[in-house]
């Protein structure tokens, strides 16, 4: 069964859940039209399955259907940006050195 990633902005986060379990978040802060990845977490019981990068690609996919400049202060988010450059452009160019890109 495929994992299901929901935005949980009551929590402010990203989830993505196995089976119905929590298996991790993407921890964000949105102000206008930005949002900041600040931290990601995946429970050791669910580690080693993809999930991280999963969670991932949903969360700035939704960054870029809505619009939004992406801040990854999160060393998981930035990480995962730079192996997968198609989603560079998602962080304003002011703010690209800053993050490495």
């Amino acid at each position: 069964m495929e994992p299901s990633i929901t935005d949980n902005a009551e929590l402010s986060r990203f989830e993505i859940r196995e089976d119905g379990a929590l298996a991790g978040f993407a921890e964000y802060h949105r102000s206008g039209a930005e949002i900041a990845f600040i931290h990601t977490e995946i429970d050791a019981a669910f580690e080693g399955r993809g999930l991280a990068g999963k969670l991932a690609r949903a969360a700035l996919d939704a960054a870029r259907e809505q619009e939004l400049a992406v801040l990854p202060y999160c060393p998981f988010i930035r990480g995962w940006m730079h192996k997968h450059p198609e989603y560079a452009d998602l962080v304003p160019a002011s703010h690209r050195a800053r993050f490495g890109f």
